[in-house]
């Protein structure tokens, strides 16, 4: 019962992708129509959350403000998975230089708090999507490259590759195509955990002015502009912030699931095993 209560999660993440997607021909208000007219009107059939401090509709907005945060989350988990991943197989088989100068590189990145970097960086080059997912991204490279780095270094002298290597393979086939697959586990994890870290970084960003440029929306702008609107409508500030909360916990919640699963140790993962066999 508690297993088939967590497989809920990858339900619900999959039913907050699809509504994402079909945002733009769903049945949802212009999340960019004002009408002052009818500036902090409570909830209507039109209007089922309320209207905002410009008369846009809050519900609309939520959820084009989560499709925008999900946008970016996902392109900087595979950006940064990709990068990192790379620098982590090549530093960890080929060893020597490559080694030190991959670690020492995703040290020198490591010593820069996150929200500090990507602060900098978007104050020099300018706020919006297309400045976040770079910076964020080079942010949570370094965690992929010690991961990538450690399983490597496990599985670099297993039999399988020896015999790979024995049998002529050059080093880009034996890195992509027989110690990638096997080490494809904890990076899966780690792309969801980026996920969620990325979208708590993108909504502090963008509350703090250096993210998402208004008008569009983002979670984190209707939460600053709820904050000072507290006094006249005070679920202007409780709407983001309960949908910024609910998708922190279902990806956190595939974030379990995946390590669970991907864990044959575990108890979940061999239950997850024994069904997926019995199917």
């Amino acid at each position: 019962m508690k297993l088939s209560l967590r497989l809920l999660w990858p339900l619900l993440l999959a039913l907050i992708v699809l509504v994402c997607l079909l945002a733009p021909v769903l049945p949802f208000a212009e999340p960019l129509k004002m009408n002052m007219g009818q500036r902090f009107a409570a909830p209507s059939a039109a209007f089922p959350l309320g209207q905002d401090e410009m008369g846009r509709d809050i519900l609309s907005r939520l959820v084009f403000g989560v499709r925008i945060s999900l946008f970016i989350a996902l392109s900087t988990a595979v950006l940064s998975a990709l990068i990192g991943t790379a620098l982590g197989i090549i530093g960890g088989y080929m060893r020597g230089f490559s080694e030190i100068l991959t670690l020492r590189a995703m040290d020198v990145v490591l010593c820069f708090p996150p929200l500090l970097l990507a602060m900098l960086a978007v104050t020099l080059y300018g706020p919006g999507p297309m400045t976040l997912i770079p910076v964020l991204s080079v942010v949570f490279v370094p965690g992929f490259t010690r991961i990538a780095y450690s399983s490597v270094l496990t599985v670099r002298s297993q039999d399988y590759v020896e015999a790979v290597r024995a049998m002529g393979a050059s080093n880009g086939r034996i890195m992509l195509r027989t110690i990638l697959p096997n080490i494809m586990g904890p990076l899966l994890v780690q792309v969801s955990f980026v996920t969620a870290a990325a979208v708590v970084l993108e909504s502090g960003l963008s509350f703090l002015g250096l993210g998402v440029v208004p008008p569009s929306p983002s979670l984190g702008l209707m939460i600053g502009t709820g904050r000072a609107a507290i006094a006249h409508q005070p679920m202007l500030l409780v709407w983001p912030c309960l949908a910024l909360v609910a998708m922190i916990l279902v990806l956190n919640g595939v974030c379990d699931l995946l390590r669970d699963w991907l864990d044959p140790r575990s108890a979940a993962g061999a239950a997850l095993s024994r069904s997926s066999s019995g199917a």
